[in-house]
């Protein structure tokens, strides 16, 4: 399995932007603690970071075809893009929202979502394991839809 992990604006900030809300560790640290956490599960992960509104969506269309799903965390542009989830919508392919925080429980502008209704599902304010859960969840959406694909 192979998953392409995109992390929106200004989370290339960890651990120097309010650390009250997202810790102290770094993207460099949330990227370690994903990849050992898949590497033995046979779960390949690139990761990609971009301040850059159609950056991202160039990295979502440039999965096609090379990664079997995608887990986003859009930052703000959760709340702000409609490009973003046409561009996933576009791809076909199974994501899952992660953020580090939960924004539901956040300012008034941050509970709502555009990506969230193209994802498989949302994982929310469990810090770096929000990351692990959506690893899970997308391995099992793969996992089920090529047990379909084997029984056709």
């Amino acid at each position: 399995m192979k998953f392409l992990i995109i992390n929106g604006p200004n989370l290339n900030m960890l651990g120097i932007r309010e650390p009250e809300i997202y810790g102290k560790e770094t993207l460099d640290d949330l990227m370690k603690y994903v990849k050992n956490y898949c590497d033995p599960r046979d779960i390949d992960v690139q990761f990609f970071q971009s301040n850059s509104e159609g950056a991202i969506i160039d990295a979502i269309q440039g999965a096609l075809g090379k990664f079997d799903g995608i887990i986003i965390n859009p930052a703000a542009y959760t709340h702000t893009s409609i490009a973003i989830p046409d561009a996933i919508r576009a791809v076909s392919m199974p994501a899952v929202e992660v953020h580090l925080s939960d924004i539901t429980d956040r300012e008034d502008f941050r509970k709502t979502s555009y990506t969230s209704s193209v994802c498989i599902a949302t994982v929310k304010g469990k810090h770096f394991d929000s990351y692990l859960d959506a690893v899970e969840i997308l391995a099992s959406e793969v996992k089920a839809t090529a047990a379909m694909h084997t029984e056709e």
